[in-house]
């Protein structure tokens, strides 16, 4: 379990970090209601797996299908709000200069809390864009100026007809090239990553901790469970991000 003493130790080493790099993953969003990606296929999704609805395959195939699966968990997700661990957050990136957020999320939470530059691996539900990348990759499309029954599944893109999508990754696609190249160079660049609510099985994120573990950087683990980073972990604050970040940053304060 988490001490003081691990709690001090841990506001130690960002008070003395230059760069710190923090990766988030679906715990730290579920502990504001957010489902997992594989806790939402319940109820009346329950009868799908995820390649009959997130794979580009799928959307080919059924676009009414995927967009509503995603739009109601676009709902689910507009009606939650950032929790304390969001908020410790965005309180760190004002307390010292270079803090960079790394997330699998593909909520906006963190931005909600008042997080800076964002990097979001997996995307963004809250944004569309078109499935043909008609204008490059990624074309967004704001849907709200669009005219579209809502019951007749994705609109069609503005410049090209194409399906309007979520502006997310797929199983069966890349990470979005800029955004993955900029978590490996805060990844190297760090001196400390904080990594919080993800279990370490998905890659290529899951392997970010262990390029800055190789490089010479501290690593915190916030995670009530253990994960596949707690091994490499030089610390490992056990609980939910929500209770524990903001402890570490009243410490930090108060030095």
């Amino acid at each position: 379990m988490m001490n003081d003493k691990q709690i001090l130790q841990s506001a130690k080493l960002i008070a003395q970090a230059q760069v710190i790099t923090i990766l988030t993953g679906a715990g730290v969003s579920k502990e504001s209601g957010v489902p997992t990606f594989r806790d939402a296929l319940e109820g009346l999704w329950a009868q799908y797996n995820p390649a009959q609805l997130a794979t580009p395959s799928a959307f080919k195939h059924n676009p009414k299908l995927v967009w509503d699966w995603y739009e109601w968990r676009r709902d689910l997700a507009g009606k939650v709000s950032p929790n304390a661990g969001h908020y410790a957050l965005a309180e760190l990136q004002q307390l010292k200069e270079h803090v960079y957020i790394i997330t699998q999320n593909v909520d906006d939470l963190h931005e909600q809390a008042g997080s800076k530059d964002v990097i979001h691996l997996h995307g963004n539900i809250a944004t569309h864009k078109c499935f043909a990348s008609c204008q490059g990759e990624p074309t967004l499309i704001d849907i709200s100026t669009l005219k579209f029954d809502k019951e007749a599944g994705p609109p069609a893109c503005p410049h090209c007809d194409a399906h309007v999508r979520p502006n997310v990754v797929w199983f069966q696609e890349p990470l979005p090239a800029k955004q993955l190249n900029q978590a490996a160079e805060y990844t190297q660049l760090c001196d400390l990553m904080i990594v919080i609510g993800t279990s370490g099985m998905v890659n290529p994120a899951a392997q970010l901790p262990e390029i800055a573990k190789m490089t010479g950087a501290k690593i915190i683990e916030v995670n009530p469970d253990d994960s596949m980073i707690t091994p490499i972990a030089d610390i490992k604050l056990t609980g939910a991000s929500g209770v524990v970040l903001p402890k570490v940053i009243e410490v930090l304060d108060e030095s």
